[in-house]
Formats: C-alpha cells, sequence, structure tokens
C-alpha cells in the first residue's frame, strides 16, 4: 500500500460515509466505521474489493428503506434500526477489512475469494431479512420447520431464501467482472452458494444460540436486552453475549471458508 492509495481510499470511505450518514443510512459512530473499514479495504484492496463493498452496502441501505412502513410494526423484534451503528458496520465489514488488510501485505488472490464470500454472506443475510419480513406466509423455524411469527430469529420463508441466493449471486457477478485481470467464472456459482449457505448459518444460530429476550411488560420477544419501550427484558434462550452483530459477524466468517474451499475443490 502506498502513502497515495491510503490517501485515495480515505477520501473515498469519507465521502460515501457523509453521505450515508446525511440521508440517515449511518449513526455517527456508524459513519466512523464506515471509514474505517472502508480505508481498509479501498486502500489494501483495490478497485474490485471496493465495488463489492459499495454494492452491499448501497443495495442494503435501499432495501432498509424498502417499504419501511410495512416493516416498521417488527421493529420492535429487532435488536437495531435501519440507521447501522459501529457494532453493524463492524458486524458485516470488519472480517472483510481484516481481509483486505491482509491481502495488502501479502496479495494472495485466495483472499480475494475469501472476501467474496464474506461480503456474499452479509449481502445475502441482509436481503434475505430485509424482504423476508414482506412475505405473504409465515416462517419456519430453519431447525424444526415449525411456523413462528414473522421477525422471529432463526425463521426462514422460500421467498427470503429466494432474495438471499439471488443477494449473494450478485456479489459473485460484480466480483467476476471487476476483477479483469482474473475473470474466474468460478467466482458467480462459489460466491452465490457460499454466500447462501452463510446466510442459513446465521439463521442457524439466530434459532439456536442467539441471545433472545422478553419483555414481560410488553409480552413480546426482542432481541434487545432493552425493548423498545424502554424496559429491561429477561434472556429466554441463547447465549447472552451473542448478540445479532456477533451472529452477523461469525456468518461472514463461515461464508469466507465456504468460499475458499469450495474454490479449491473446483479448481
Amino acid at each position: 500500500m502506498t502513502p497515495l492509495n491510503f490517501l485515495l481510499g480515505f477520501a473515498l470511505a469519507l465521502v460515501i460515509a457523509a453521505l450515508a450518514y446525511q440521508r440517515g443510512a449511518l449513526s455517527s459512530s456508524g459513519a466512523l466505521g464506515a471509514i474505517v473499514v472502508g480505508t481498509l479495504v479501498f486502500a489494501m484492496g483495490g478497485l474490485a474489493w471496493a465495488i463489492l463493498l459499495i454494492a452491499f452496502f448501497v443495495t442494503s441501505s435501499a432495501l432498509s428503506r424498502y417499504q419501511a412502513r410495512a416493516k416498521e410494526p417488527l421493529a420492535e423484534k429487532f435488536q437495531k434500526g435501519h440507521r447501522r451503528d459501529l457494532g453493524q458496520v463492524l458486524a458485516n465489514g470488519g472480517w472483510g477489512a481484516l481481509l483486505a488488510l491482509a491481502y495488502g501485505f501479502s496479495p494472495q488472490p485466495i483472499l480475494f475469494v475469501a472476501f467474496v464470500g464474506a461480503m456474499a454472506t452479509v449481502n445475502a443475510d441482509t436481503w434475505a431479512t430485509e424482504l423476508g419480513v414482506l412475505s405473504k406466509t409465515l416462517p419456519r423455524l430453519i431447525t424444526n420447520g415449525r411456523v413462528v411469527a414473522i421477525g422471529t430469529s432463526g425463521g426462514v420463508t422460500l421467498i427470503g431464501t429466494l432474495v438471499a441466493f439471488c443477494g449473494a449471486l450478485l456479489i459473485g457477478a460484480l466480483a467476476f467482472a471487476a476483477r479483469l485481470e482474473i475473470r474466474d467464472w468460478r467466482l458467480i456459482s462459489i460466491s452465490a452458494v457460499a454466500g447462501l449457505i452463510g446466510s442459513l448459518f446465521d439463521s442457524l444460530l439466530g434459532a439456536t444460540v442467539q441471545a433472545i429476550y422478553y419483555c414481560d411488560f410488553d409480552q413480546k420477544e426482542t432481541e434487545s436486552a432493552i425493548h423498545r419501550c424502554g424496559r429491561a427484558t429477561r434472556l429466554i434462550r441463547g447465549w447472552r453475549w451473542l448478540d445479532n452483530d456477533w451472529v452477523n459477524f461469525l456468518a461472514s466468517v463461515v461464508g469466507s471458508g465456504i468460499a475458499v474451499v469450495g474454490y479449491w475443490a473446483i479448481g
């Protein structure tokens, strides 16, 4: 990495974070996190890496606003809102930033494959969450198929699964198009599969070990230790430390690993 690359990366990340903050897509802490993640990805990875990060951020921000009124009644189930904070930024982009940092010191092509898998996973999961909750059919718990309420952690729908696949496929297509010096068709299929599996792993964690709380006052289940009503909730299942941010981060690591294994397997 040269000083010029770092300055260009910082400038691009600063502009994008400032615009996102102005439009309400990021909180102040989220904007700071986006600058750090964006600078590392832009400066250490390069243009192809930056394109994937931007694609994730733009599409996820747009979908979070899509039919926002219809999704508003479900907001109390989720840990955070559509205005992403530092934790959410690091959960979705932290692993990718670490991969970019490693690539800057040792530019091995397999690190880009790992990055594709990570971005495909977070994009697939975000698309599935934002559009899956609009499904006309009730979700089923990924572990046993039991019908659950819309917005329940670990619940999946057919439309949500299809949308997740499309979100992962988009990242693969962009990775193929942007990586001019490689033009490896495997990136498309590997991204689609790794992203989908990574998003399903996210749902599996949500259904089993993610911390889920209950507000006795409103009699509502939620991912947050403090309910939207302002009252403390009680843990009813899962590990207290494993909130939705950690679930997203771990899913991105798993998706990254699946992409690498898949790339080697069909090489």
